[in-house]
């Protein structure tokens, strides 16, 4: 986990997400805590629990990217799941605990591979090793007592250390590539063991599936294949066993228990008081559900026991219809940050589709630089796509910043549709294109509605 200072950290998110500094500022000082809490004796370090935060605003103005930029900064174990998901009709309360158990699998995943990758080079030449096995093979071990019939028999004489040098010097300058040899790989085709319950895997304390494949014999196909695909295969093999997996597992429940953020997404959607009949599940049942994970509560996951005391949790929603105060009042007591992010106009916009490391309008000209196209965006032109933002989500519903896709894809539509087959190379969008290809469909309310 890198150790950002909260002004390094919101420095960094400038880099992607226009405005909302109140936002920024907040989930900074949280992440810093954490670097402040892994300082002190271990026993207060226990007693310091994470300041959770509530983003609240409307779709489109950046909460959860400022979440999703959060966790690549720092390196941490991030998992994005929306509070709807626990209310859908069939699941009585779904089991909550699943968003741990789904954050510890994408940690040890991304461990996994990372050493993977840092053993390549040991796999490597492993893999090196095996080719020219099969390229030059050993000679066979005598058997018998040493009074066989055959013992007259001429042995066949073992490769002299030169040729195999020789072989070796031919392999890695690439001279071997196109040989073909057999070999035995892993057959993919091999049936799977299915697991069906009434209350899904999450409810099951073992991971049966995982466990009764482990009995079931590892299939293998003899294929021939080119040395250098052989080499790609054997390469990955050997540094899948070059992994240790014990460390992988308790370094993603340290890493989880001490540095994971999960993104609560929509729980504006299970707060208020339950008002309809029917088989939706209770919303109030479902913050009920999420509140001692959030307080901090053991889960056991099929790596090992997680505790949740340490993770930060953010959650947003656009409260239209509840407010935050519509929380029960122990989860309210849990989330005691809350930050209002802002609208976006037409200023935001214009800095949103020019300013940032991704910007859109800086994708679609290296998109389309990709077919020797090269496009330019005057500055009325970017500004008058603000305008119409602004002015498309106020007459239709207002969707933020992600009103810009729709905008950006419509405008160019032409354009990326005949890139290829193009006579001018270079293309100028100014606002008179933007005009004329966009005002007829903003003017006209009811087809806006169906195609921006």
């Amino acid at each position: 986990m890198k150790d950002l200072k909260p002004r390094e950290i919101v420095t960094e998110l400038d880099k992607y997400i226009i405005g909302q500094n109140d936002a920024k500022k907040s989930v900074a000082i949280a992440l810093r805590n954490r670097w402040r809490r892994r300082q002190l004796e271990p026993d207060l370090q226990e007693e310091i629990a994470p300041k959770n935060i509530i983003l609240i605003g409307p779709t489109g103005v950046g909460k959860t990217e400022i979440a999703r930029r959060l966790a690549n900064l720092t390196d941490s174990p991030f998992y994005k799941v929306e509070a709807s998901k626990f209310t859908e009709v069939g699941y009585v309360g779904r089991d909550v605990e699943s968003m741990i158990r789904d954050l510890v699998e994408l940690t040890v995943n991304m461990l996994k591979a990372r050493q993977q990758e840092s053993v390549q080079e040991k796999a490597a030449r492993i893999a090196e090793e095996r080719i020219l096995d099969i390229l030059l093979p050993p000679p066979k071990p005598a058997t018998g007592f040493g009074f066989s019939d055959d013992a007259d028999e001429p042995k066949e004489p073992a490769p002299s250390p030169a040729t195999r040098e020789k072989l070796r010097s031919m392999l890695k300058k690439g001279k071997l590539d196109e040989r073909e040899v057999d070999l035995d790989v892993a057959d993919k085709s091999s049936p799977m063991v299915e697991i069906f319950s009434n209350t899904g895997m999450e409810e099951m304390g073992i991971n049966l599936k995982d466990m009764l494949g482990n009995f079931m014999p590892k299939n293998t196909k003899r294929r021939k294949l080119k040395v250098k695909e052989a080499i790609k295969i054997i390469t990955q093999e050997e540094a899948a066993h070059l992994v240790d997996m014990e460390r992988v597992k308790s370094d993603a429940i340290s890493m989880v228990e001490q540095s994971g953020i999960i993104f609560i997404d929509e729980i504006d959607k299970i707060a208020g008081k339950e008002k309809s009949q029917g088989p939706e599940v209770s919303k109030e049942g479902v913050q009920r559900d999420l509140l001692p994970i959030v307080e901090g509560s053991s889960v056991p996951t099929k790596y090992g026991t997680v505790k949740t005391d340490h993770i930060l949790f953010i959650a947003s929603g656009a409260f239209h219809v509840s407010k935050p105060s519509d929380l029960i009042p122990e989860l309210q007591g849990r989330f005691p940050i809350r930050v209002e992010l802002n609208s976006l106009g037409a200023k935001e916009f214009t800095r949103i589709l020019t300013e940032p490391k991704n910007a859109l309008v800086l994708q679609y000209i290296a998109l389309l630089r990709t077919e020797g196209v090269e496009v330019a965006f005057t500055q009325d032109a970017v500004e008058k796509i603000a305008e119409i933002a602004v002015e498309v989500n106020e007459t239709t519903e207002n969707i933020g910043a992600r009103r810009l896709h729709t905008l950006m894809e419509k405008l160019l539509e032409e354009i990326l549709f005949q890139a290829p087959d193009v006579e001018d190379p270079k293309i100028t969008i100014d606002a008179a294109f933007v005009s004329e290809q966009l005002m007829d469909i903003v003017q006209n309310e009811d087809l806006s509605r169906y195609i921006l």
